[in-house]
C-alpha cells in the first residue's frame, strides 16, 4: 500500500535533507513543499513577513491532494510541509487515511544556528521565531506521528525513521 509522510516541524528543522535522504530507503517520492508555495506567499516570506493561516490554506489544500494522488496511483510520497498546527495537520488528514507524520523535533538554539548557517531561497532566520510560536507540538491525541530528535547526525535521523516501520 502507498503511503503520503508528512517530514514536519519548523524551518530549519531538516526537512528537505532528511526528506531528500529518506526517499530512496522508502521507495517513495521526496517533494519539498516549499516548492508549492504560492509566489504570493514565497514574496512575503522573502520579505520577512509571516504567513497567516489564510495564506497557508490554499498550500495546505495542495500538499493534501497531491499526497492524495499519489498513494491513489499507488506510490508513496514524502512530502515536506511544517504542519506547524494541528488543524493543519487535521486538513491534511482529510480524505487521506495513509497519511503518516515524521515530527523534526529540536531546540530553538540548534535549528537558529542551523539557519544562519544555510541559504535558504526566502525563508530569513528572523522569521524563525515565528515558527516557533505558531508550533503546536503533537500530542497523544495524534497517533499517526513519529518524533525523532534533530539533534543528532542526518544518517542516523534517517535511520531511525526507516525502522520505525511507518509504511503499511
Amino acid at each position: 500500500m502507498a503511503n503520503f509522510i508528512v517530514l514536519m516541524g519548523v524551518s530549519g528543522s531538516g526537512k528537505t535533507v532528511i526528506g531528500k535522504a529518506l526517499a530512496p530507503k522508502l521507495n517513495a517520492e521526496f517533494i519539498d513543499g516549499d516548492n508549492l508555495h504560492s509566489q504570493r506567499n514565497v514574496d512575503k516570506m522573502a520579505a520577512g513577513i509571516p504567513l497567516t493561516d489564510a495564506d497557508r490554506l490554499d498550500w495546505l489544500q495542495l500538499i493534501a491532494k497531491v499526497g492524495r494522488e499519489h498513494a491513489a496511483h499507488g506510490t508513496t510520497c514524502i512530502i515536506a510541509c511544517s504542519a506547524l498546527k494541528k488543524s493543519y495537520r487535521d486538513l491534511l488528514r482529510i480524505d487521506n487515511d495513509s497519511i503518516r507524520f515524521i515530527y523534526l523535533k529540536g531546540s530553538f538554539d540548534l535549528i537558529h544556528d542551523r539557519i544562519l548557517k544555510r541559504s535558504h531561497q526566502y525563508m530569513p532566520a528572523s522569521l524563525l521565531q515565528s515558527q516557533f510560536d505558531t508550533l503546536e507540538e503533537p500530542q497523544f491525541d495524534e497517533p499517526d506521528v513519529f518524533t525523532v530528535s534533530v539533534d543528532q547526525d542526518i544518517a542516523k535521523i534517517v535511520e531511525e525513521i526507516a525502522k520505525a516501520d511507518l509504511i503499511s
